[in-house]
């Protein structure tokens, strides 16, 4: 525990997620087969390979003392909401996806509750056939479309549950006409609503957390023909130079149930050094979106009015600041601008 009460963790040897161990089932004959876009990006695991990564991940967790369950949701539209299920063998990991994951408010609501997707991370154990399965490491984040399930092995990092979600609301809403968007959102108090689009690092927690509008999300947003809606019920701030009278909001969201992920802490104060990036540039806290004064408590807004691109364009070939019309924005959009 931080001077002011907040909960410090090191994630270990990965402070980052692990693009490269991030495996979907290719199950012969199936829908999934059929829709996903196989690539270097979305990578194919055998079902010969799924079941010795979930035996190794079941055996392992078979021997906990103790497992932490959590039972929330994705999407804050209720008609299109998914029910999800986390299972960690790590306490710290079950406050990480409680602060990302919508929680529910009573306790009828977990009566009967039957998970559409189900995550075990096994982070404590990892893959010894790594290299017989044709994998590239022993880490491991698989994914089952068709069962529903996810193990993960190897890493303790918790942005692999959040991104692993994030990666099925991509496959389950285009399905259902909805399109699923990487951008943070806010509102001002005439209703007016802003997307933030944008890299890892480019601005889009930062931008949203605006004393002056109303924070729907920092990461993950869906849109349908309703308006929009945050995927989730809490923000993963970067810490990296962090300053209160750069950030305000984000800076006084570090407190009791706030969760700080790979941060140097100074012996001295007992609190972090954001400008020590010793242990890694990526350094993050997690916390439940209330920790933001003015956050919209329904995490749904209309349709945009703004859809503001963020880049880190080193080169200069993007003027600082631009208006786009509609056919420059599709361009550069689907372009990653």
């Amino acid at each position: 525990f931080v001077s002011n009460g907040t909960f410090a963790v090191d994630t270990g040897i990965f402070t980052g997620r692990s693009p490269k161990d991030k495996w979907v089932v290719r199950n012969p004959g199936t829908d999934s087969e059929k829709l996903v876009d196989w690539n270097n990006i979305n990578q194919e695991a055998s079902p010969e390979v799924w079941n010795d990564l979930y035996a190794n991940s079941i055996s392992h967790m078979n021997k906990a003392e103790r497992l932490y369950v959590f039972d929330g949701y994705v999407g804050a539209n209720p008609a299109t909401q998914k029910k999800v299920r986390f299972i960690t063998e790590m306490a710290w990991q079950h406050h990480f996806v409680r602060n990302m994951f919508i929680r529910p408010t009573t306790e009828e609501e977990l009566v009967g509750f039957e998970p559409e997707f189900t995550i075990i991370n096994s982070c404590q154990t990892s893959n010894p056939k790594w290299k017989e399965h044709g994998l590239n490491s022993d880490v491991y984040a698989c994914f089952n479309l068709e069962e529903k399930v996810a193990v993960i092995g190897g890493t303790y990092y918790g942005g692999e549950m959040k991104k692993g979600i994030f990666a099925l609301m991509n496959y389950w809403l285009p399905l259902e006409g909805i399109m699923s968007m990487h951008c943070s959102a806010n509102k001002g108090p005439a209703g007016d609503t802003a997307l933030f689009f944008g890299l890892s690092g480019t601005g889009k927690t930062t931008l949203s957390a605006d004393s002056s509008r109303f924070l729907l999300g920092d990461d993950e947003h869906g849109w349908d023909n309703d308006g929009i809606f945050n995927f989730e019920g809490g923000c993963y701030a970067k810490t990296i130079d962090l300053k209160e009278e750069n950030e305000p909001e984000i800076f006084r969201a570090i407190r009791p149930d706030a969760l700080l992920e790979n941060n140097t802490i100074d012996p001295e104060t007992n609190w972090p050094d954001f400008a020590d990036t010793t242990k890694t540039q990526n350094g993050r806290v997690s916390y439940p979106l209330y920790h933001i004064p003015n956050y919209e408590p329904s995490g749904m807004a209309g349709h945009p009015d703004n859809c503001i691109f963020l880049t880190c364009d080193a080169f200069g070939v993007l003027p600082p600041v631009a208006r786009l019309d509609s056919n420059q924005a599709v361009y550069h959009f689907l372009s990653g601008y």
